[in-house]
């Protein structure tokens, strides 16, 4: 029989005590305590196994489970004699930050104000009890939870109370001392997805702030604490270091890049295949297509463990692990993106490939002035496959089938919202320009402000950016009747937006250019930049390409879409 699924449980003990499905990643135990590493940070895409691995650590460290072999044996590390005698044996503090997603500043100290009370409350019993740590010192401890506990109420009936910082940036740093006293070890503490309240701090745009108190926190927790022994901190992305590690100088940092450590997150294909065959799945290759596709160091064909999961305890092919999250940013990004942006992701949603610059330190405050910032969150994120590596020009293309399914549908969503885009779609394929252009008119004074960045645009650039946008929307929506290209040669230049019709008998293909008036050049109102935009499609034969293919010129339909602002008008 197979073992039972623990589908989103996180915790180690319980998978083992419960003897639910685990893939065994305890060498990664091992590998870490013999690397002296003084500060570990660890970058994974979402739903990789971070949490899970770090609640491992913490079950093989922790005096509190001390004497539970019964969790290890077995398992890879308890193969070695010198590691079993570690275990229970060193003290750990585990503090998760997966949860702290503040609405502002304000919110974000209450939600870590109440993760630290949180983990205080934890050790309150021990501290108060234990023979070795000093009455002034448990004193200082209940001091300290009492504020935090004290700040936690007020937040109700006191809107302006204040949460102590200077309280909650000490707090990790006089919790190990305690425990370091008691124990007469310095301590290990685990930090799971740091980044997680920088990120909601971008979003919402507090960034500043939430920087300055967390290079406060990391300081005080993993560079100048004395009773620290080694740290780990997981997260998605590798916050740049003069962000927010500027100070440090004991930080080793393993990216998607990195070759150490590179088999501990995620499953690997063996794995997979295993996990199929013992739950009666069959068809590896429709899974394969699905969700293999991410690249780890040099192991390639590394699978989301959150997606095969599921699709073990469901059996029916669904993007799990893009659902795992709202991708706001990402969504934000893409949608207010530039020209060329929007353009490499219609590339890519055609199963296209684009050589980009990246760093693997991401600048938060550059992703909205440089493509090259955009390119290295998404890749560092783990929406894009790195196929290639020269310098630092990566070849990427999309990681796998359910990632092209999530950018889809986030690209349906820019146009959700009400029947204008949907309407046009039908007055396109019915080829009625009157309902054409009121529906696209209708469209541009209700979706320009949502491609807008908040920046003052240039003449070209606003409609530019809404038109690539209106491009991803083809692409997305007409996907089941045509191939949707833009920006490619033919003839003697390179058209805006074509339409292939995948079914040549039924349906007419399109040709589109886009022009924003000119009044230097003689264009005195849309009907002249109409006019100019269809002379351009027939000087330089756009239609060519389509010809080539067998397509007779008269099933060509040819438009020119003149924008004045939000103004459109469309000629055929």
């Amino acid at each position: 029989m197979p073992r039972e699924l623990g589908t989103g449980v996180q915790s180690f003990s319980q998978l083992i005590e419960d003897k639910c499905f685990f893939i065994d990643k305890t060498n990664f135990i091992k590998e870490w305590w013999k690397s002296k590493e003084a500060v570990t940070l660890i970058t994974r895409p979402r739903r990789f196994g971070k949490t899970l691995n770090m609640s491992m650590l913490e079950c093989f460290f922790s005096p509190e489970y001390a004497g539970r072999a019964d969790l290890f044996e077995g398992l890879d590390v308890w193969n070695n004699a010198e590691m079993r005698e570690l275990q229970g044996n060193w003290p750990v503090i585990f503090v998760t930050m997966a949860a702290i997603k503040g609405v502002d500043h304000k919110d974000f100290l209450e939600q870590m104000n109440a993760e630290m009370q949180s983990v205080y409350s934890r050790y309150e019993e021990f501290i108060n009890n234990s023979d070795k740590i000093s009455d002034a010192k448990k004193e200082k401890f209940n001091l300290f939870n009492r504020t935090m506990i004290k700040t936690m109420v007020a937040e109700q009936d006191d809107p302006e109370k204040k949460v102590n910082t200077t309280l909650l940036t000490k707090s990790i740093a006089f919790l190990s001392e305690l425990l370091s006293i008691h124990y007469g070890k310095k301590v290990i503490i685990l930090l799971d997805e740091y980044d997680t309240p920088m990120v909601e701090s971008y979003v919402k745009k507090y960034w500043d702030e939430v920087v300055a108190f967390m290079r406060k926190f990391f300081n005080t927790t993993f560079k100048s604490n004395p009773y620290m022994y080694r740290s780990i901190l997981t997260g998605i992305t590798r916050v740049s270091k003069e962000s927010l590690f500027s100070d440090f100088n004991n930080l080793k940092i393993y990216s998607l890049s990195s070759q150490k450590y590179q088999e501990y997150f995620g499953f690997t294909e063996e794995e997979v295949f295993n996990a199929l065959d013992e739950y009666g799945y069959t068809d590896k290759e429709k899974v394969k297509y699905w969700y293999d596709g991410f690249t780890i160091g040099t192991q390639k064909d590394i699978y989301n463990p959150w997606s095969i999961i599921n699709f073990l305890d469901e059996g029916k092919y669904e993007p799990y692990w893009v659902n795992t999250s709202s991708n706001k940013l990402v969504n934000d990004l893409l949608r207010e993106g530039d020209a060329e942006l929007k353009s490499d992701f219609e590339y890519l949603l055609t199963g296209g490939t684009v050589t980009k610059q990246i760093n693997e330190e991401l600048v938060y405050s550059q992703l909205d002035k440089t493509r090259d910032s955009v390119w290295s969150l998404l890749t560092m994120s783990g929406y894009l496959r790195i196929n290639s590596i020269k310098g630092k020009n990566y070849e990427l293309e999309l990681v796998n089938h359910e990632t092209k399914e999530m950018f889809e549908g986030m690209i349906s969503n820019w146009f959700a919202k009400g029947d204008r885009y949907s309407n046009f779609i039908k007055a396109l394929l019915q080829n009625d320009l009157d309902y054409m252009n009121k529906f696209m008119n209708d469209l541009t004074v209700s979706m320009f402000s949502s491609f807008d960045t908040g920046k003052k645009p240039s003449d070209e650039a606003e409609p530019e950016r809404f038109y690539h946008g209106f491009v991803l929307g083809l692409l997305v929506d007409l996907r089941e009747r045509y191939s949707v290209t833009s920006n490619r040669e033919s003839g003697f230049g390179r058209y805006d937006v074509l339409l292939e019709p995948l079914d040549k008998k039924k349906d007419d293909a399109m040709i589109f250019e886009f022009k924003v008036i000119n009044k230097r050049k003689g264009e005195n109102d849309l009907e002249d930049t109409v006019a100019a935009a269809l002379k351009q499609i027939e000087d330089k034969k756009y239609e060519q390409v389509l010809l080539d293919k067998g397509i007779k010129k008269d099933r060509i339909r040819k438009y020119g879409f003149a924008f004045e602002g939000n103004r459109v008008l469309i000629g055929e």
